[in-house]
């Protein structure tokens, strides 16, 4: 039979195994279900890394940064450009190997992917600002939500956290190019440490996937889920079992006609 190690079942992601070595794989996982978890989660992980870093890979390389230029104008300086940059991309490329352990799969993700890595991002933008961390505070809150629910065309209430320890700081909207009508809401929570939760909301109207989705990544972790009219990703730095209590209270209130979410799939 044949030994499957880790470079075999990282070759088997990155399609790198024939016909035989794969279904001998195949085989393997059918009978180690905790592994095919794990790949899943790696792949699923892997899609939506794709979906915020992608399209750089795409951009082509800035004139300034061409070699024979580089070798005509600088010499020291040159070298000295070329070892930082190397040492950028070295540093980059463990980390994303690291926390990835695959390269992207797929140049299409899917859009409910999309939307996860969205949320990250701007969560990641967002809960780092003093100021102007929220577009409207949410001492309005009448206002920000009769302004949200006339941009994304859909109900949209303010969810009231107090009971989990978080006031609500306020919420902004956000362009979303990828989904039909191309915006999309963000709520922000803060507890007692200082510790932001986001909630990134949008239209369900053409959007696939799964109902509930839960992604671990970097130092926050992702809780996407779908009703019948919208989606909803919350992100924070909490533990995964945090974020899915607050799901259930977000979900009541964001849809109170639906049952709140059941089955959350870790990816």
């Amino acid at each position: 039979m044949m030994d499957v190690t880790r470079d075999t079942l990282m070759a088997y992601l990155d399609g790198q195994l024939d016909g035989d070595a794969r279904a001998a794989v195949d085989a393997w996982l059918a009978d180690n279900p905790d592994a095919a978890i794990e790949l899943a989660q790696m792949q699923r992980q892997n899609e939506a890394i794709n979906a915020l870093f992608g399209p750089v890979a795409t951009e082509p390389v800035p004139p300034r940064l061409n070699a024979h230029r580089l070798a005509l104008t600088q010499s020291r300086r040159r070298w000295q450009s070329v070892a930082r940059t190397a040492m950028i991309v070295g540093v980059l490329g463990i980390g994303i190997a690291t926390g990835w352990l695959l390269r992207p799969a797929s140049d299409t993700p899917a859009l409910y992917n999309r939307l996860i890595a969205d949320a990250v991002s701007a969560h990641t933008v967002y809960v780092a600002e003093n100021r102007h961390a929220v577009e409207v505070a949410g001492t309005e809150t009448d206002h920000l939500a009769s302004w949200l629910s006339n941009r994304l065309g859909t109900g949209l209430a303010m969810p009231d956290l107090a009971t989990a320890g978080l006031s609500f700081l306020g919420g902004r909207l956000l362009p979303a190019p990828a989904i039909p009508g191309g915006r999309a809401a963000q709520l922000m929570y803060e507890d007692s440490a200082g510790e932001r939760v986001t909630l990134y909301i949008t239209p369900r109207s053409g959007i696939d996937g799964p109902n509930l989705e839960l992604v671990r990544l970097g130092g926050d972790n992702a809780l996407y889920w779908a009703g019948a009219t919208i989606t909803c990703t919350i992100v924070g730095p909490q533990s995964a079992e945090t974020l899915q209590a607050l799901a259930d209270s977000v979900f009541a209130q964001l849809t109170p006609s639906s049952p709140p979410g059941v089955g959350y799939r870790p990816i």
